[in-house]
């Protein structure tokens, strides 16, 4: 069944992409959309069984991965304070308002902290996509959305920790930060010493393809020790491909993981979301789903277009980083799971939200296009050549 579902999978997501590119869409909308129409909800074709899931989670891995393997670090660098501000203002606008709908919608202090905080999480993985395929990359934007994302998971993590302390949990706040402070302490270490040394050892290796090996075993390691100290795993692919980017090895790994990665893994992740939708009784929360995805798009659209303008990038662009931040992925799912167990969330919000995430992800790509496709202005240009 598996090796079917794989090649339903492969298939539709290629024909999908491609009629989405041919609409003037990225073609990773194509691949979202695909995977609720093989999905239970409409065809049933695919289910989302755990051996899919650990596919998929490769998959969202092997792609921030190349990410990181594609930042330019020097733009990386002198994107720091642009970042800052966009990953803080990008966590208040929606923790602010969403406390607020909750409070109005009548649930308690503790639910409504929560439900803003779940709001205020990003996920960069769908937007690393459209950036791609927008040559936005490698850009000031895209240095700036990357390392926004980086900001943006490590405080909602102690936040939610915080939260999750007046929920009755057994959570040790100051535990929490020394862990995500000594992750990334070990990751620079091991990435400024350890990393050019297992390349070079690797590669006079009489073996196959020795350099891309390491390098996906440093992947994979800097991710699970991410997931270990409660740092989303795609923040330590992420670094681990930054690490190998300032390496003699960069061109080749980035060539061959693209190879293995495009042709299964990523194509199983962007179809995954889609089959994980349940649209189970959303007729009757339908006005809450339609209120809630409103507000989850329009606070972060706007909370990171703000952090974006107060750095120095013009309307445009900053409208363009705003739409980047607004998919909530796989790390809003994680955080509403987590509620779920504590006792934040109803079964009933808890559906809504899937369905909520899953509007935020669709949305992110053709707003993306948008305000990324024209040109900059003059005025745009010439702020960002004095920002640099």
């Amino acid at each position: 069944m598996l090796i079917f579902q794989l090649a339903v999978i492969l298939l539709a997501s290629k024909i999908a992409g491609e009629v989405s590119s041919k609409l003037g869409q990225p073609s990773v909308l194509g691949k979202l959309l695909i995977g609720i129409i093989l999905g239970p909800s409409v065809l049933g074709l695919i289910s989302n069984t755990e051996i899919l899931k650990e596919i998929s989670q490769i998959g969202v891995i092997l792609l921030m991965f190349i990410a990181g393997l594609e930042t330019d670090i020097d733009e990386f660098k002198r994107s720091g304070k642009s970042s800052m501000n966009v990953g803080v203002v990008g966590i208040v606008v929606p923790l602010a308002l969403g406390y607020a709908a909750g409070m109005a919608m009548g649930l308690p202090t503790l639910e409504s902290v929560f439900l803003g905080l779940l709001l205020s999480a990003t996920s960069v993985s769908i937007s690393v996509q459209a950036l791609k395929e927008l040559g936005k990359l490698k850009s000031k934007e895209g240095a700036t959305i990357l390392g926004a994302a980086v900001i943006d998971d490590v405080l909602v993590i102690i936040a939610l920790a915080f939260v999750m302390s007046f929920a009755g949990g057994d959570v040790n706040l100051g535990m929490v930060v020394l862990k995500k402070v000594a992750f990334f302490a070990v990751v620079i270490l091991l990435s400024w010493k350890v990393v050019p040394w297992v390349l070079r050892k690797f590669a006079p290796l009489k073996v196959t393809e020795a350099v891309v090996t390491a390098a996906l075993i440093i992947c994979f390691l800097f991710a699970y020790l991410a997931e270990y100290t409660g740092v989303a795993a795609i923040i330590g692919a992420y670094i681990a491909g930054i690490a190998i980017s300032l390496t003699n090895y960069r061109h080749e790994v980035t060539e061959k993981v693209e190879t293995i990665s495009y042709s299964i893994f990523v194509p199983v992740f962007f179809t995954s979301i889609g089959v994980s939708a349940q649209f189970n009784g959303i007729v009757d929360h339908l006005w809450l789903i339609v209120g809630l995805s409103i507000l989850a798009v329009l606070t972060k659209f706007i909370g990171g277009a703000l952090g974006a303008k107060v750095s120095g990038f013009g309307w445009r662009s900053s409208w363009g980083i705003g739409s980047a931040m607004v998919s909530r992925g796989e790390v809003a799912l994680i955080i509403a799971s987590i509620g779920l167990e504590a006792g934040l969330l109803a079964d009933s919000m808890f559906a809504v939200l899937i369905v909520v995430v899953l509007v935020t992800t669709i949305v992110t790509p053709p707003m993306m296009k948008i305000f990324f496709s024209e040109k900059e202005t003059g005025k745009e240009q010439i702020a960002l050549r004095k920002e640099a």
